[in-house]
């Protein structure tokens, strides 16, 4: 079995890659342990948005009063968590409509790298084939990650896959780790109605992002009733009883909480392992395989892209990085006509899902002042917005950072209603190089949330209208 382009993965990075390696002309071949789409679609981003947008219709329900209606209802748990794992079935099978539509050969096993263009699977009936491949891309994703103190059990102290698919409803849950997973989960648990803590080691919650977006979630939070431990570290945890307890060191002391569950959501790491790097001296740094600006690694023929390589850990990421990885090939080999441009990782944007969402792109504004910039800062309250106002989510702002010298577009936050929607005319600005003017100069259909990115540069310039 003998191909142009094997791809070693289906994620949102491999399936990518396979599809406009096919597209190209060459004869492809993608390698599956498990479901097509890889985590991101079966249990990533796409049930995670399922789990969330029950959670927000049970939030509406709870507020119709709010809206002028009477309405009640109960969350049925296990018929929400059936609806996402449908959600990413329907997913999972339009990626293999798109496999059949382009021509790829799906070969589902597990597979290694053997030899110099040679890849070992070995089916889960046991038999082994070996593929061969002109050029080979490692897209194996990445999985939860463990801390020594904080084993998952699957049971008690679980990661990200299992807190999609529990049996019942917890009545109380820690979350340990407060990045994109960490208060996604810690908001549909909360909304389902259980008891739920968030611990977090370092200063602040999402601490990837700006401060402002940081002290804003904590507030809201907290104001809904979820408990949040910064600077707080779990030391240990008992899972012999019941439920669990779990050893927590804060600022002022060691305390111990019980919970039923806890979520371990402290990050991942990348699956290198066990896939046959070392039997071809393939380089890796610090649990990620070294790659260039192409996704080349050390050994010809061999690439690697997604959570296995050094970028951002996101599915959009790793797409565009199997485009660039493919397209690259091509170029090499004459069959499209020209190199493609790399992936500018600073002007990548980053979304989280829970309520209110978070989207944000480029530099915060501690960065911006820490890099030397002089800088003009707009920030709107999203309660001066009458789109949101008529939604009933007022809560959140935009906040954008300017160079002052010459008004580029540094970056923005923004924390709020559907803002992961809107995100994107950041990033296009940034792309182009457009300055505020020319944002200002172009008209914002009213009434949208889309406006307040609009109405935060006005106030950065000290033109704001309404405000």
């Amino acid at each position: 079995m003998a191909y142009d382009v094997v791809v070693l993965g289906s994620g949102p990075g491999g399936y990518v890659a396979a599809i406009r390696a096919s597209q190209l002309g060459f004869k492809t071949a993608i390698i599956e342990k498990e479901s097509l789409g890889g985590i991101c679609l079966n249990w990533g981003c796409i049930p995670t948005k399922a789990l969330l947008k029950s959670a927000q219709v049970y939030e509406d329900i709870k507020h119709a009063r709010d809206y002028g209606i009477e309405a009640s209802g109960q969350p049925d748990f296990p018929a929400v968590i059936k609806r996402s794992r449908g959600v990413a079935d329907k997913m999972s099978r339009g990626v293999q409509f798109l496999m059949k539509k382009n021509k790829i050969d799906v070969i589902m096993g597990y597979g290694k790298l053997k030899a110099k263009g040679q890849l070992e699977v070995a089916g889960a009936d046991g038999k082994t084939q070996v593929v061969e491949g002109k050029h080979i891309i490692v897209a194996t994703g990445a999985r939860s990650r463990e801390l020594p103190n904080l084993k998952q059990d699957g049971k008690k102290v679980i990661g990200y896959r299992e807190a999609m698919a529990l049996p019942q409803m917890p009545k109380s849950l820690i979350v340990v780790g407060s990045g994109a997973i960490g208060v996604e989960f810690a908001y549909f648990y909360h909304s389902m109605g259980a008891k739920v803590t968030i611990v977090e080691f370092l200063p602040r919650i999402v601490p990837v992002e700006d401060e402002d977006i940081s002290k804003e979630l904590e507030k809201i939070y907290k104001k809904n009733g979820i408990e949040i431990l910064t600077n707080s570290e779990v030391t240990s945890v008992d899972t012999g009883g019941q439920g669990v307890k779990a050893k927590i060191k804060t600022p002022t002391g060691e305390v111990t909480l019980e919970a039923e569950i806890v979520l371990s959501a402290i990050g991942i790491s990348a699956n290198i392992e066990n896939i046959g790097l070392e039997t071809l001296g393939v380089k890796t740094e610090k649990g990620k395989i070294s790659v260039d600006k192409y996704y080349q690694t050390n050994v010809p023929g061999v690439y690697s892209i997604g959570d296995c390589a050094p970028g951002q850990a996101l599915a959009h990421v790793a797409s565009k990085e199997g485009i660039i990885c493919v397209e690259n090939i091509a170029y090499n080999e004459k069959k499209y006509a020209h190199q493609p441009e790399p992936i500018d990782y600073g002007n990548v944007p980053g979304c989280t899902y829970c309520s209110p969402e978070i989207a944000s792109v480029g530099l915060t504004e501690k960065q911006a002042r820490d890099a030397g910039y002089d800088v003009k800062v707009g920030k709107f309250p999203l309660s001066a917005s009458g789109k949101a106002s008529a939604a009933g989510h007022t809560e959140g702002f935009i906040k954008v950072v300017f160079d002052a010298k010459y008004g580029e577009w540094l970056g923005t936050h923004m924390i709020g209603y559907n803002v992961t929607e809107i995100i994107i005319e950041t990033v296009v600005g940034r792309k182009l190089e457009t300055t505020y003017q020319e944002v200002l100069d172009s008209i914002h259909p009213h009434p949208t949330i889309s406006e307040s990115v609009k109405d935060a540069i006005e106030v950065a310039y000290g033109e704001a209208i309404h405000i």
